[in-house]
Protein backbone atom coordinates (compact mmCIF):
# COMPACT_ATOMS: atom_id res chain seq x y z
CA UNK A 1 0.00 0.00 0.00
CA UNK A 2 1.09 3.17 -0.56
CA UNK A 3 1.04 6.75 1.12
CA UNK A 4 1.07 9.65 -0.74
CA UNK A 5 1.39 13.85 0.57
CA UNK A 6 -0.47 15.97 -2.19
CA UNK A 7 -0.64 19.11 -2.86
CA UNK A 8 -2.61 20.89 -5.19
CA UNK A 9 -4.73 24.33 -6.34
CA UNK A 10 -9.01 23.78 -5.95
CA UNK A 11 -9.68 26.18 -8.13
CA UNK A 12 -10.95 23.89 -10.92
CA UNK A 13 -11.85 20.79 -8.84
CA UNK A 14 -14.97 19.75 -7.75
CA UNK A 15 -13.43 19.21 -4.34
CA UNK A 16 -11.48 15.77 -3.52
CA UNK A 17 -14.24 13.25 -3.12
CA UNK A 18 -15.42 11.63 -6.79
CA UNK A 19 -18.97 13.34 -7.39
CA UNK A 20 -19.68 11.51 -11.13
CA UNK A 21 -19.21 11.84 -13.83
CA UNK A 22 -18.12 14.65 -15.46
CA UNK A 23 -16.59 16.28 -12.77
CA UNK A 24 -13.33 17.17 -11.92
CA UNK A 25 -12.52 16.10 -8.50
CA UNK A 26 -8.80 15.38 -6.82
CA UNK A 27 -9.38 11.94 -6.40
CA UNK A 28 -10.70 11.01 -10.45
CA UNK A 29 -7.91 12.66 -11.47
CA UNK A 30 -5.30 11.27 -9.38
CA UNK A 31 -7.23 7.48 -9.96
CA UNK A 32 -6.84 8.51 -13.89
CA UNK A 33 -3.05 8.74 -13.47
CA UNK A 34 -2.31 5.56 -11.49
CA UNK A 35 -4.22 3.70 -14.00
CA UNK A 36 -2.53 5.37 -16.98
CA UNK A 37 1.03 4.54 -15.10
CA UNK A 38 0.62 1.14 -13.44
CA UNK A 39 -2.23 -0.64 -16.02
CA UNK A 40 -4.60 -1.48 -13.10
CA UNK A 41 -7.81 0.12 -13.65
CA UNK A 42 -9.99 -0.33 -10.53
CA UNK A 43 -7.21 1.17 -8.20
CA UNK A 44 -9.15 3.42 -5.62
CA UNK A 45 -7.81 6.64 -4.09
CA UNK A 46 -8.97 7.39 -0.06
CA UNK A 47 -7.61 10.65 1.36
CA UNK A 48 -7.78 12.15 4.88
CA UNK A 49 -9.91 15.42 4.07
CA UNK A 50 -12.96 15.51 1.65
CA UNK A 51 -11.82 19.00 0.67
CA UNK A 52 -14.77 21.09 -0.64
CA UNK A 53 -14.91 22.64 -4.47
CA UNK A 54 -12.03 25.33 -4.45
CA UNK A 55 -10.27 24.57 -1.03
CA UNK A 56 -6.84 24.22 -1.48
CA UNK A 57 -3.93 21.07 0.18
CA UNK A 58 -0.64 21.97 0.70
CA UNK A 59 -0.51 18.73 2.76
CA UNK A 60 -3.29 16.27 2.08
CA UNK A 61 -2.68 13.04 2.61
CA UNK A 62 -4.25 10.11 0.58
CA UNK A 63 -3.50 6.29 0.49
CA UNK A 64 -3.97 3.38 -2.52
CA UNK A 65 -3.66 -0.05 -3.10
CA UNK A 66 -1.82 -1.81 -6.16
CA UNK A 67 0.61 -4.50 -7.16
CA UNK A 68 3.19 -2.11 -8.76
CA UNK A 69 6.76 -2.77 -8.78
CA UNK A 70 7.49 0.88 -9.17
CA UNK A 71 9.43 2.06 -6.09
CA UNK A 72 8.18 4.81 -3.98
CA UNK A 73 11.21 7.40 -4.62
CA UNK A 74 9.89 7.11 -8.43
CA UNK A 75 6.26 7.19 -7.80
CA UNK A 76 5.96 10.79 -6.80
CA UNK A 77 8.06 12.04 -9.86
CA UNK A 78 6.26 9.85 -12.06
CA UNK A 79 2.87 10.58 -11.03
CA UNK A 80 3.39 14.09 -11.23
CA UNK A 81 4.46 13.59 -14.47
CA UNK A 82 1.25 12.50 -15.45
CA UNK A 83 -0.46 15.20 -13.65
CA UNK A 84 -2.08 18.53 -14.64
CA UNK A 85 0.01 21.46 -13.07
CA UNK A 86 -2.09 21.81 -10.26
CA UNK A 87 -2.07 18.59 -8.47
CA UNK A 88 1.68 17.78 -7.23
CA UNK A 89 2.40 14.76 -5.46
CA UNK A 90 5.23 15.98 -2.81
CA UNK A 91 5.75 12.38 -1.71
CA UNK A 92 5.27 8.66 -1.86
CA UNK A 93 6.32 6.13 0.39
CA UNK A 94 4.65 2.59 1.27
CA UNK A 95 2.88 2.96 3.93
CA UNK A 96 2.92 1.29 8.04
CA UNK A 97 0.26 -2.31 8.10
CA UNK A 98 -3.24 -0.76 8.73
CA UNK A 99 -2.79 3.08 7.67
CA UNK A 100 -5.61 4.76 6.83
CA UNK A 101 -5.00 8.23 5.62
CA UNK A 102 -8.67 9.06 7.10
CA UNK A 103 -9.47 6.82 9.93
CA UNK A 104 -5.59 6.97 11.22
CA UNK A 105 -5.68 10.73 11.29
CA UNK A 106 -5.36 12.24 15.09
CA UNK A 107 -5.68 15.79 14.09
CA UNK A 108 -6.11 18.21 10.60
CA UNK A 109 -4.41 22.00 10.46
CA UNK A 110 -6.42 24.47 8.46
CA UNK A 111 -5.37 28.14 7.47
CA UNK A 112 -7.70 30.58 5.75
CA UNK A 113 -6.11 33.92 4.24
CA UNK A 114 -7.83 37.23 4.47
CA UNK A 115 -6.01 39.57 2.15
CA UNK A 116 -6.87 43.22 4.54
CA UNK A 117 -6.22 45.91 2.42
CA UNK A 118 -8.20 48.42 -0.23
CA UNK A 119 -6.95 46.51 -3.31
CA UNK A 120 -7.33 43.39 -4.07
CA UNK A 121 -3.94 41.50 -5.68
CA UNK A 122 -3.90 39.68 -9.03
CA UNK A 123 -1.52 37.23 -7.30
CA UNK A 124 -3.16 36.05 -4.12
CA UNK A 125 -6.91 36.56 -5.88
CA UNK A 126 -7.48 32.20 -6.16
CA UNK A 127 -5.95 31.59 -2.96
CA UNK A 128 -6.87 34.37 -0.25
CA UNK A 129 -10.57 36.15 0.35
CA UNK A 130 -10.14 40.09 -0.54
CA UNK A 131 -11.84 42.22 2.55
CA UNK A 132 -11.13 46.12 1.93
CA UNK A 133 -11.91 47.47 5.00
CA UNK A 134 -10.47 47.17 8.39
CA UNK A 135 -10.88 44.46 10.52
CA UNK A 136 -10.86 44.38 14.19
CA UNK A 137 -8.39 41.38 14.69
CA UNK A 138 -8.40 41.58 18.30
CA UNK A 139 -12.73 41.25 18.24
CA UNK A 140 -11.91 38.01 16.24
CA UNK A 141 -9.11 36.59 18.56
CA UNK A 142 -11.85 36.93 21.32
CA UNK A 143 -14.59 35.66 18.89
CA UNK A 144 -12.29 32.82 18.00
CA UNK A 145 -11.67 31.65 22.02
CA UNK A 146 -15.52 31.12 21.99
CA UNK A 147 -14.69 27.77 19.11
CA UNK A 148 -11.86 25.75 20.99
CA UNK A 149 -12.75 23.11 23.11
CA UNK A 150 -15.29 19.75 22.52
CA UNK A 151 -18.37 21.28 22.04
CA UNK A 152 -21.31 20.61 19.22
CA UNK A 153 -20.60 22.31 16.34
CA UNK A 154 -23.87 21.96 14.28
CA UNK A 155 -24.15 25.68 14.21
CA UNK A 156 -21.46 25.56 11.86
CA UNK A 157 -21.55 22.35 10.23
CA UNK A 158 -23.10 19.26 8.96
CA UNK A 159 -22.02 15.54 9.38
CA UNK A 160 -21.13 13.43 6.33
CA UNK A 161 -24.50 11.45 6.77
CA UNK A 162 -27.43 12.41 8.85
CA UNK A 163 -27.62 11.50 12.45
CA UNK A 164 -23.94 11.36 12.84
CA UNK A 165 -22.25 13.22 15.46
CA UNK A 166 -22.09 17.06 15.11
CA UNK A 167 -18.94 16.99 18.57
CA UNK A 168 -15.54 17.72 17.37
CA UNK A 169 -12.38 18.35 19.35
CA UNK A 170 -10.77 21.78 18.43
CA UNK A 171 -7.52 22.38 19.57
CA UNK A 172 -6.60 25.81 18.01
CA UNK A 173 -8.31 28.59 16.50
CA UNK A 174 -5.54 31.53 16.04
CA UNK A 175 -6.32 34.80 14.55
CA UNK A 176 -2.87 37.06 13.79
CA UNK A 177 -1.88 39.40 11.10
CA UNK A 178 0.79 38.73 8.84
CA UNK A 179 1.58 41.75 6.18
CA UNK A 180 -1.57 42.69 4.39
CA UNK A 181 -3.29 39.65 5.44
CA UNK A 182 -5.21 38.23 8.59
CA UNK A 183 -4.29 34.52 8.95
CA UNK A 184 -6.90 32.12 10.61
CA UNK A 185 -5.24 28.67 11.34
CA UNK A 186 -7.82 26.18 12.70
CA UNK A 187 -6.38 22.63 14.62
CA UNK A 188 -9.49 19.67 15.18
CA UNK A 189 -9.15 16.18 15.37
CA UNK A 190 -11.88 15.98 12.23
CA UNK A 191 -14.37 18.34 10.81
CA UNK A 192 -17.76 18.78 9.89
CA UNK A 193 -18.63 19.88 6.29
CA UNK A 194 -17.51 23.42 5.86
CA UNK A 195 -17.20 23.56 9.50
CA UNK A 196 -13.75 25.99 9.23
CA UNK A 197 -15.62 28.17 6.46
CA UNK A 198 -18.28 28.82 9.02
CA UNK A 199 -15.80 29.40 11.68
CA UNK A 200 -14.20 32.21 9.07
CA UNK A 201 -17.43 33.95 8.68
CA UNK A 202 -18.30 33.96 12.27
CA UNK A 203 -14.74 35.83 12.69
CA UNK A 204 -15.23 37.98 10.14
CA UNK A 205 -18.80 39.11 10.94
CA UNK A 206 -16.86 39.96 14.52
CA UNK A 207 -14.10 41.69 12.58
CA UNK A 208 -16.83 43.97 10.83
CA UNK A 209 -18.40 44.53 14.13
CA UNK A 210 -21.64 42.71 13.35
CA UNK A 211 -21.72 40.62 16.56
CA UNK A 212 -19.71 40.82 19.86
CA UNK A 213 -17.07 38.21 20.64
CA UNK A 214 -19.38 36.76 23.24
CA UNK A 215 -22.25 36.64 20.44
CA UNK A 216 -20.10 33.36 19.18
CA UNK A 217 -21.07 31.45 22.24
CA UNK A 218 -25.32 31.71 22.14
CA UNK A 219 -24.54 30.77 17.99
CA UNK A 220 -22.26 27.68 19.04
CA UNK A 221 -25.41 26.95 21.69
CA UNK A 222 -28.35 27.09 18.95
CA UNK A 223 -27.08 23.89 17.44
CA UNK A 224 -28.80 25.73 14.28
CA UNK A 225 -26.97 26.16 11.38
CA UNK A 226 -29.50 29.37 10.37
CA UNK A 227 -27.91 30.92 13.92
CA UNK A 228 -24.59 31.20 11.54
CA UNK A 229 -23.35 33.89 9.70
CA UNK A 230 -22.45 33.01 6.38
CA UNK A 231 -19.96 30.98 5.22
CA UNK A 232 -16.57 32.20 3.71
CA UNK A 233 -16.08 31.41 -0.31
CA UNK A 234 -13.94 28.08 -0.10
CA UNK A 235 -10.54 29.69 -2.43
CA UNK A 236 -9.36 31.28 0.81
CA UNK A 237 -9.19 27.76 2.75
CA UNK A 238 -6.21 25.15 2.42
CA UNK A 239 -5.51 22.43 4.08
CA UNK A 240 -2.18 22.58 5.63
CA UNK A 241 -1.07 18.99 7.13
CA UNK A 242 -3.05 15.79 8.13
CA UNK A 243 -1.44 14.79 11.72
CA UNK A 244 -0.95 10.96 12.29
CA UNK A 245 0.13 9.05 16.15
CA UNK A 246 4.07 10.26 16.48
CA UNK A 247 3.79 13.32 14.16
CA UNK A 248 5.49 16.35 15.61
CA UNK A 249 2.38 18.82 16.63
CA UNK A 250 4.45 22.47 16.12
CA UNK A 251 2.18 24.96 14.81
CA UNK A 252 2.27 25.78 11.20
CA UNK A 253 4.73 28.58 10.38
CA UNK A 254 3.23 31.82 10.69
CA UNK A 255 5.81 33.44 8.30
CA UNK A 256 4.08 32.42 5.30
CA UNK A 257 0.68 32.53 3.77
CA UNK A 258 0.00 28.68 4.16
CA UNK A 259 2.66 27.78 6.83
CA UNK A 260 4.29 24.02 6.87
CA UNK A 261 2.82 21.39 5.17
CA UNK A 262 4.32 18.42 8.14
Amino acid sequence: MFRLTLEYDGTDFAGFQFQGKGERTVQGVLESAIAELSGEAAVRVHGAGRTDAGVHALGQVAHFRAAWPIPPERLAPALTWALDRDLVVRRAEIAEPGFHSRFSATGRVYRYVILNRPAPSALLGRFALHVPEALDVAAMRGAARHLVGVHDFASFGRPAAPGRSTVRDVSRVDVRRWKDCVLITVRGNAFLRQMVRSFVGTLLAAGRGAIAPEEVVRIRERRDRAACPPVAPAHGLCLVRVEYEGTRRGVANDEDVFGEAE
